[in-house]
């Protein structure tokens, strides 16, 4: 009955095959790269002093593998002689990837689901065991120990998945065929490593589906679109309101669906809306800088919404890396002198202080650090079809591996999923940005030091932030950790709010009143201690949304306007939201990089 089967599916295997040893030749999947060779000295070096440490503690490394062999035999007796299906060890609470019953009630499945987990947990604990390790080499071994054990996962391999075997047979075989080809595509649209997709590509349309809060672009340059979002209530805040997102994904995560949409309830609420829509640069935007992003970004836009509005001052808020840029615009104006243009400032996951920026710390090192500059001088960017991985990694089997046996073993079509549409939309970064946030900020942590950073010929210093700031985070981070995030709300001045949220650096965000599903920590003192400020801090039920909201009251004058019209005579409207910069996808070609002209040329560019 597997006749048709093999023939298909090996007809889709040479293919396979073919397309991938072309890509070897061209390039694209080379593994002589400076960032992999830089990646495998440092795993020999960590390794290196793994062994070195563990071989002067005998004793220590004993006792776990007498531990470890003890369990093993506890696990054998228990499947194969007694026949009990109570596990001796078992997957975490949030461990999704043996939740099929054959795991728990067939013995020879329940022995290789069970002896992997122990042996994944032994070897972690071995590194925790080994004493004299370099506090960032532990951290390294652990984090891409935890990757390869994972990777090796029984849950990922037709044979030693009974779910998996179970389909194949039920199918002859057809969901790996249907598989193949989902991962034929996929390696087509990868980078150099495969981005397994995680929904539906073609499910959703840009302006009519998703970011489909109705506004108008007002202003464009190289680097930026700005959206004035049109007004849904008849009165409106004076004190119109900024919305920086990061320049490492697109904005619309702030406007997915209505149910969702930060932007559309801020503008139901009464807000005055402007967001800004960032380029996704390409070979063209090789020596566009961190602090570009500061005075022919943030800076230009709170010029136009001046002009468009006839405020001297705004509120504004920035999420992750788009925080981060704004802290920099306000302690730039500082630096000038200038007049106090922010009334407010609000940080969303905003990583000011370095020092703990949790997982992704794995990855920067000197020498790592030097190879990856290396690559986006002679690239020009940093292509986000990587990064996106890289960040997939962080939580590898809910936002890779799961997606990986869903697609290619059981030959599923992805879901539908506004978020995951939005995550799978990825964007590069400019070479010289990039360089400069690894090792600037990563690496050096210049941020926080005094004339360690310098943008638009000033050092700025973020103690010279002296607004009122609200920093909301999130308890389940992994990409910007609370506890980092909370450090650097200590390095601002003025009065400070910080918030923690419920669940993580998406979903705690993205967290629509409506839904009523995440609540959040208040505490009004800041101790020096993140946890000690969490120990005091009391819980609340609902969506941080409507914390900050009353907290942004206080920051517009109480009686309210009439809506401010769309654009100026020095900052027409030039086409309706969402614009064209968000519409661009990868890969960037030479040829494609200038997006399509808007209706009308930019009178101004302040």
């Amino acid at each position: 009955m597997f006749q048709s089967f093999f023939s298909d599916y090996l007809e889709k295997l040479q293919e396979s095959n073919q397309k991938w040893f072309k890509d070897l030749e061209q390039g694209k999947a080379a593994v002589n790269t400076p960032l992999n060779k830089a990646m495998q000295e440092m795993s020999i070096n960590d390794t290196t002093q793994l062994l070195e440490n563990a071989a002067n503690q005998p004793a220590a490394m004993l006792q776990v593998q007498m531990q470890w062999w003890e369990k093993q035999l506890e696990i054998w007796q228990n499947v194969a002689l007694a026949s009990n299906c109570e596990d001796i060890v078992g997957p975490e609470k949030d461990d999704k990837r043996f939740q099929d019953k054959s795991w728990q009630d067939e013995a020879f499945y329940s022995f290789i689901k069970q002896s992997y987990l122990l042996f994944g947990r032994t070897f972690l604990e071995t590194i925790n065991a080994v004493e004299g390790l370099d506090e960032k080499a532990k951290e390294r071994l652990t984090f891409f120990s935890r990757q390869a054990i994972n990777a090796m996962s029984p849950s990922n391999f037709i044979g030693t998945n009974p779910e998996l075997f179970r389909l194949t047979l039920e199918q002859n075989g057809e969901n790996l065929v249907k598989g193949l080809e989902q991962l034929q595509e996929d390696l087509e649209s990868s980078s150099d490593i495969l981005k397994v997709r995680m929904t539906n590509n073609n499910a959703f349309r840009i302006g009519e589906d998703i970011a489909n809060t109705p506004g108008d672009v007002v202003y464009q340059n190289e680097l930026f679109e700005l959206i004035q979002y049109r007004p849904m209530t008849e009165k409106v805040n004076a004190t119109p309101l900024l919305v920086v997102p990061p320049f490492v994904n697109k904005y619309y995560i702030l406007d997915l669906r209505e149910k969702n949409s930060m932007m559309r309830w801020l503008v139901e609420q009464g807000h005055t809306v402007f967001m800004m829509s960032w380029r996704n640069p390409g070979e063209q935007q090789r020596n566009v800088e961190f602090g570009d992003y500061v005075t022919e970004g943030v800076v230009k836009a709170v010029t136009a919404i001046e002009d468009i509005t006839g405020q001297s001052q705004i509120n504004a808020a920035g999420y992750c890396i788009g925080g981060t840029v704004l802290a920099s615009t306000i302690a730039y104006y500082a630096a000038k002198r200038m007049k106090a243009r922010v009334k407010s400032a609000s940080f969303f996951t905003t990583i000011l202080d370095f020092a703990q920026p949790g997982e992704v710390g794995a990855y920067i090192n000197d020498s790592v650090v030097n190879a990856i500059e290396a690559q986006n001088t002679e690239k020009g960017y940093m292509d986000g079809r990587s990064l996106s991985v890289t960040f997939s990694l962080l939580r590898e089997n809910s936002l890779y591996w799961n997606y990986y046996v869903d697609n290619y073993l059981k030959g599923n079509s992805p879901v539908d999923f506004d978020l995951l549409y939005w995550n799978s939309d990825s964007t590069n970064v400019a070479g010289a940005t990039h360089n400069f946030m690894l090792r600037e900020l990563y690496l050096n942590n210049n941020l926080v030091k005094d004339k360690g950073v310098k943008i638009g010929g000033v050092w700025i210093d973020l103690n010279k932030i002296k607004v009122p700031t609200y920093f909301i985070s999130t308890k389940e981070d992994h990409i910007a950790l609370w506890q980092g995030t909370y450090r650097g709300a200590l390095n601002v001045g003025g009065n400070k709010t910080f918030v923690l949220g419920e669940s993580g650096h998406i979903a705690g965000i993205v967290n629509h009143p409506s839904r009523n599903k995440y609540g959040y920590w208040v505490n009004s003192e800041l101790s020096e201690s993140a946890d000690e400020w969490f120990e005091s801090a009391s819980h609340n039920t609902g969506s941080w949304w409507l914390h900050w909201d009353k907290w942004l009251e206080a920051y517009s004058p109480k009686e309210k306007i009439e809506p401010y019209a769309q654009g100026s005579e020095n900052f027409p409207v030039l086409t309706v939201a969402p614009g064209n910069y968000v519409k661009q996808v990868l890969p960037i070609e030479p040829k494609t990089e200038k997006p399509e002209p808007t209706k009308a040329p930019v009178k101004a560019e302040a």
